[in-house]
């Protein structure tokens, strides 16, 4: 049953810390819970860092097919349709600046691209953690860097599970010309990158789903547990947060609840 609070028509959650933990690993109540609050007319968006493939293939082993903010905004769609809402890529003296200063730190970078056969370019060397380069799979295309930047529409760059001193390097010479998070890989050890373009987050993609799907943004419900769920958490009208998450998303929790292994995430139906 839900709880008293009836005036949140659209719950957005979080993946990686928040719906799941590790490798996609749900705790039982978590399924259950999203499905009774579909039931309810409470709609599910997810938002996360993730690129489209990754953020699909997991959540459809669940049964679950809902609309997605991936690569922290860069791109909505609906999951189950391909329908797409929103993209926002970089121009191309950003992304070519953005290289740059992965390359001024010794990194070379999973550049995310739109295009009908790749998801994501590599270079000759990647930095990314070599699980995470195995499970791009087949959407991944070795490529000059310079010439996917000039040529194709670029989403995001990252990698996954490295030392955080070089990645903090590259967040700060980016300051102004890239969003840039930098967070512990709970899947690969270290810390991981993602950086999007100027000015996006989760919740101009929350705003500009709600806004496609005549759903008032003021009435929202949001869950994250990272440093990139943050101005999610500040757009919401309810801001959760699970117990073990980042400190910059506990400040700003209206409601902290226990650990998604501990099926924090079904609280969830107490405060809507």
């Amino acid at each position: 049953m839900l709880g008293a609070m009836a005036d949140i028509d659209l719950v957005v959650t979080d993946l990686d810390g928040t719906l799941w933990w590790g490798w996609n690993e749900t705790h039982p109540s978590t399924v259950d819970a999203w499905r009774t609050l579909e039931a309810n007319g409470v709609h599910v968006l997810v938002a996360t860092g993730r690129r489209v493939r990754s953020t699909r293939e997991p959540l459809g082993a669940l049964g679950l097919t809902p609309a997605a903010v991936v690569m922290n905004g860069a791109l909505v769609l609906d999951l189950a349709t391909d329908e797409r809402f929103h993209r926002h890529e970089f121009g191309v003296d950003a992304a070519t600046a953005v290289l740059a200063a992965f390359r001024a730190a010794a990194l070379e970078p999973c550049v995310y691209v739109e295009h009908t056969v790749m998801d994501v370019c590599v270079g000759a060397r990647p930095s990314t953690h070599e699980l995470h380069l195995r499970e791009l799979g087949a959407g991944v295309r070795s490529l000059d860097l310079d010439a996917a930047v000039a040529e194709s529409p670029v989403l995001m760059f990252g990698i996954m599970g490295h030392a955080e001193a070089p990645l903090t390097e590259i967040q700060q010479a980016l300051a102004g010309i890239a969003e840039v998070h930098v967070a512990p890989s709970d899947q690969y050890g270290g810390h991981s990158v993602n950086v999007t373009p100027i000015g996006l987050s989760k919740w101009v993609g929350v705003e500009v789903y709600c806004e496609a799907r005549g759903i008032d943004a003021s009435r929202v419900l949001a869950i994250g547990d990272g440093p990139n769920d943050v101005e999610l958490l500040e757009g919401a009208a309810i801001a959760v947060v699970p117990e073990d998450g980042h400190a910059s998303a506990l400040v700003l929790a209206d409601h902290v609840v226990a650990s998604t292994r501990d099926g924090g995430w079904a609280t969830i139906l107490d405060l809507v």
